[in-house]
């Protein structure tokens, strides 16, 4: 375990490039070969505004936070911050809870998103993708993505998770959510057994409804124990994979939902007022 930390650690920036490069091609193939659904928006504009976003939130991160995630639990290594580092464990031990515990944040900070109106104007930039394919799992407004590094980094302040299982979660969150939001068919059968422990495409998709207690559901990335305990986890849309409308109702606009300054000036658009997490309608148990 100690050789494969040092080679993890020492091959950080390939390992998470090769892993971003060989899982985007891998799911655009697979969204070639097999579509879940039938897109509604030019392609190539969704997918040249989706990846412009992501290549300017790729480089403020680097202006802002030159060693990003890692770099925090180096930091919370060097000055024995946090559980793991003052209560330490057998490293694959702590690598796996690490993994685990990260995993669930991300969960929480998923909800938090949600819930709170001024985190949600944010994060409907995400939402308002007119079709759910490949790009959308890194499609985030900037300031999203600044305010997700800093909880992020009070996580591993206060976990004090080991360096590799930092670039092991990195590694996982950025492929999973592409995985989980590309357009691609998984036989049924295939994809209930996945379902039990991994977030498939099938499960998040409900999450992108245009229904607001659909969209308020599956919020996992990784996992989908979360959802499944804490009873946010829905099995399938009303109206179907094939059929569903996917976005916000309010937005439906190409140019706030596929140019790229619309995406860049959705989150400022319209009053704040209570969002939908607080209206859930909660089946009668009656």
């Amino acid at each position: 375990m100690a050789n494969l930390s040092e080679f993890i650690l020492s091959q950080e920036i390939p390992l998470r490039l090769g892993f971003f490069l060989g899982i985007f091609g891998l799911m655009a193939l697979w969204e070639l070969a097999a579509p879940r659904r039938k897109l509604s928006v030019s392609k190539p504009v969704r997918w040249l505004n989706n990846l412009a976003l992501v290549f300017f939130n790729t480089l403020l991160l680097r202006w802002l936070f030159p060693a990003a995630a890692v770099g925090m639990a180096v930091f919370a290594s060097e000055h024995n911050w946090g559980l793991f580092n003052i209560y330490p464990l057998p490293l694959w031990w702590a690598v796996a809870l690490s993994v685990l515990i990260l995993d669930f944040a991300i969960w929480l900070q998923h909800v938090m998103f949600h819930a709170v109106p001024a985190l949600w104007r944010l994060h409907r930039v995400h939402h308002a993708d007119l079709d759910f394919d490949l790009t959308t799992g890194i499609r985030f407004h900037p300031l999203e993505i600044v305010l997700s590094m800093g909880i992020k980094f009070t996580a591993i302040a206060v976990l004090g998770p080991p360096v590799v299982a930092v670039i092991i979660f990195e590694i996982l969150l950025n492929a999973t959510s592409m995985f989980n939001h590309s357009n691609v068919y998984l036989p049924i059968p295939l994809d209930k057994i996945l379902r039990w422990f991994l977030v498939t495409p099938d499960m998040h998709r409900v999450h992108h409804s245009v229904e607001d207690d659909e969209t308020n559901s599956n919020f996992g990335f990784n996992l989908t124990w979360w959802d499944r305990l804490l009873g946010t986890y829905r099995d399938q849309p009303r109206a179907g994979h094939k059929t569903m409308d996917i976005g916000i109702h309010t937005f439906r606009n190409l140019c706030h939902c596929a140019w790229l300054p619309g995406m860049l000036w959705l989150p400022f658009i319209g009053r704040i007022t209570g969002y939908a997490i607080n209206r859930r309608q909660w089946p009668n148990r009656d």
